[in-house]
């Protein structure tokens, strides 16, 4: 009798170390995190009231059980993409043409740019990545909550949670995407504007759909304070090049392209890169603007 309360006891202490185990910093990421559930909801509603009505009605109540149950009660190891596929399909909806932005590098410039979707539409501003962006989540095996502790990255495990999440919407993102297409890299990169392995090089640019796509424009852009690591035909993105070349797509390539310095250099006004006595670029580009004002000019007064 007395053996059986001890065994009775070391079962319960065991299963005690084990759960507190997984909540000790046991992985190097970041744990969950904290309200997960209200940060889901919250954006879900605010997307399709505020942000892109034009999804039309989504069941915010049904997303956040089908990414919840993508996790929950697992081995943080053992996610696999295939697990989203329900929330996939739950926030899945059209991408406007030529309006698809995919990037490596550069997410704050990608999204100042894209503009919650007004000018671009990055996988950051569709529904499926706009509920999950810049959030940490996994579950344990031991119970069906969070682990707010930590949760394993890549280099750890490459079945996790948060990289399973990013691979499947980044395929389906590439798929739905359309038309003329933009990708902007990073040319201050210490190992390349173009990683390889990366998002873009792996789950991305391989789904791109041929029929679909009438054209590609790489942006190769240096960070204001930063050195020129790459440009275009050179280096990683000639690799990029060669890509899409072989794949059969039509492409161009764009050095430090003007629209998108003028946005880096409203925060870095005297910048030396950003003053009109840097170079004739700025004059340039304004002077070039000028018989194009005037014929708009002169057609409205021929209209009136």
């Amino acid at each position: 009798m007395q053996l059986n309360h001890l065994t009775l006891e070391s079962l319960l202490f065991g299963m005690i170390f084990i759960i507190q185990l997984e909540g000790t910093n046991q992985w190097k990421g970041p744990g969950t995190t904290p309200n997960l559930e209200n940060i889901i909801m919250g954006r879900c509603y605010d997307y399709i009231e505020t942000v892109n009505p034009s999804v039309g009605n989504k069941n915010c109540s049904a997303i956040w059980e089908a990414f919840k149950s993508a996790f929950v009660s697992k081995d943080p190891c053992s996610v696999f993409p295939s697990d989203y596929e329900h929330y996939i399909n739950l926030t899945s909806h059209a991408i406007p043409i030529n309006k698809s932005l995919f990037w490596e590098n550069n997410k704050q410039l990608v999204h100042r740019l894209s503009d919650r979707g007004n000018r671009y539409m990055s996988l950051g501003d569709t529904l499926m990545g706009w509920l999950i962006d810049n959030l940490y989540f996994c579950g344990t095996s031991s119970h069906s909550g969070f682990n707010y502790t930590s949760c394993p990255i890549t280099s750890e495990c490459e079945h996790n949670a948060e990289e399973s999440f990013w691979r499947l919407a980044s395929v389906t993102y590439a798929k739905y995407s359309y038309g003329e297409i933009q990708i902007m890299l990073n040319g201050s990169t210490p190992g390349g504007a173009f990683p390889i392995p990366s998002f873009l090089a792996d789950f991305e640019i391989p789904n791109f759909q041929k029929d679909k796509v009438s054209s590609i424009n790489i942006w190769v852009m240096d960070e204001i304070d930063g050195v020129n690591v790459d440009s275009c035909g050179k280096n990683s993105t000639a690799t990029l090049e060669s890509i899409l070349s072989h794949g059969g797509f039509s492409y161009s390539c764009h050095d430090n392209y003007r629209p998108v310095r003028i946005l880096q250099c409203v925060d870095f006004p005297a910048h030396p890169a950003c003053s009109s006595n840097s170079g004739s670029e700025f004059t340039s580009s304004w002077m070039t603007m000028i018989p194009v004002w005037i014929s708009v000019f002169i057609n409205y007064l021929n209209s009136h």
